[in-house]
């Protein structure tokens, strides 16, 4: 006999731990990687064609929004290298309870506030 369940189907509702937002936010920031390699790459092979070519993709970076997407890419390649290291810290038996895992969460949460704010004084 099936028992009957109830559904919450409305995520809005559901309180996430703080381990299961840094765990979503690493998958998300490893597609913000993804993407901004190739927009990196194709900036420097660009600036490497020729001189003039250079000088374009250096004046495509006062650009507001090309600063703001490079400030994106920098934040996240941050986000993913310090929650990389959190893991792999975790993989080797170390921050696996629920207390020692949120505190680590939320000492890399500032981890990358800090470096994010780094990346914001070099790229602006």
């Amino acid at each position: 006999m099936r028992k009957v369940r109830p559904k919450n189907l409305d995520l809005t509702t559901v309180k996430f731990p703080i381990t299961a937002i840094a765990s979503i936010a690493h998958r998300i920031s490893g597609i913000i990687v993804f993407v901004a390699l190739a927009i990196f790459l194709t900036l420097l092979n660009s600036s490497l064609s020729s001189e003039t070519d250079f000088n374009r993709v250096m004046g495509y970076v006062d650009n507001f929004f090309i600063g703001f997407v490079l400030w994106a890419a920098l934040t996240g390649l941050a986000y993913h290298a310090v929650f990389g290291i959190r893991h792999m810290i975790q993989d080797m038996g170390y921050w696996e309870e629920l207390e020692s895992a949120s505190f680590s969460a939320k000492i890399g949460f500032i981890i990358t506030a800090i470096l994010s704010i780094l990346a914001g004084v070099l790229v602006w």
